[in-house]
């Protein structure tokens, strides 16, 4: 996924009714009518909601004799999903080293240093 991509998808998302009809597209493919009747806007402005989902590949839109259900392209969540974990894997790490800092920290703030054993044991979890 490119970053271009990436910044369209988090973009999308960002808006609250876009994020309620990916929730309702989840459970099953819809049409513009079905999706637009909780919303208290017209089927045009959730039309238009629908096409930033498109454009950011989200959602497709497919032609079932005179329907045009909606659909979610759940793969581009496995895209942000890969994304999310890198960065979470890395704070993960951060974090235990902090973890292992403050385990050898006294007190008085005073910090014992590392030992081979301390290493390889944080590299075992």
């Amino acid at each position: 996924m490119s970053e271009d991509q990436l910044s369209r998808v988090f973009a999308a998302l960002a808006d609250p009714i876009r994020r309620d009809l990916v929730a309702r597209l989840a459970v099953a493919d819809a049409t513009v009518g079905q999706l637009a009747e909780p919303y208290d806007v017209t089927v045009q402005a959730v039309s238009k909601h629908l096409k930033v989902l498109e454009d950011a590949g989200l959602v497709s839109r497919s032609r079932d004799a005179q329907r045009r259900p909606c659909h979610l392209e759940a793969e581009v969540f496995d895209l942000m999903t890969k994304w999310i974990e890198k960065y979470r894997a890395e704070a993960e790490e951060r974090f235990r080293r902090l973890d292992d800092l403050l385990a050898r920290m006294d007190d008085n703030g005073v910090v014992t240093p590392a030992t081979p054993d301390d290493t390889q044991r944080g590299a075992a979890s």
